[in-house]
């Protein structure tokens, strides 16, 4: 059984190859993570790539209303494959692996950019609001807001 250390970076893997296929970094780090999963073997190393590049077939050929559902079971399956393979070292072996697997992680993970949760929307740089036409515009809103003319207040309250 695996450390959480261990697992967290299995699951960070699996996160990495979904996150990266189809983007301009995808051949060099679908390389070096076919390279990582062979181990110096090339028929596993060849296997791996036709693995990857059917991960990137399905994330790109997925309809819009399955595209996260695609996302999720392919970061899942992979993650479980990265597991799978730190699972079968010796405890040497696995920290060497890990090692590895840390430094193609971070060698390949965006530099810069922004994230958001699902339904969130992330911006890398300035975000200006804007409101015309009676809208409302803002970049964070606490509470209710509506657009129309103000109630009068009640001559009692001056």
């Amino acid at each position: 059984m695996l450390t959480e250390a261990m697992t967290a970076l299995a699951a960070a893997g699996g996160t990495a190859v979904v996150q990266a296929a189809g983007t301009d970094v995808w051949t060099g780090f679908r390389q070096q993570v076919a390279m990582w999963f062979g181990r110096g073997n090339a028929q596993r190393e060849s296997a791996e790539l036709e693995r990857l590049d059917q991960t990137a077939a399905a994330l790109r050929t997925a309809g819009a209303e399955q595209v996260e559902r695609v996302r999720i079971r392919q970061e899942a399956t992979w993650e479980a494959w990265f597991i799978s393979l730190l699972e079968s070292l010796n405890d040497e072996q696995r920290e060497q692996a890990a090692t590895e697997l840390r430094a193609l992680l971070t060698q390949y993970a965006p530099q810069g950019g922004a994230s958001a949760g699902q339904g969130g929307i992330a911006a890398s740089g300035d975000v200006i609001a804007r409101a015309e036409q009676g809208s409302i515009a803002a970049n964070m809103l606490y509470g209710g807001a509506s657009v129309g003319t103000p109630t009068k207040p009640d001559p009692s309250q001056g």
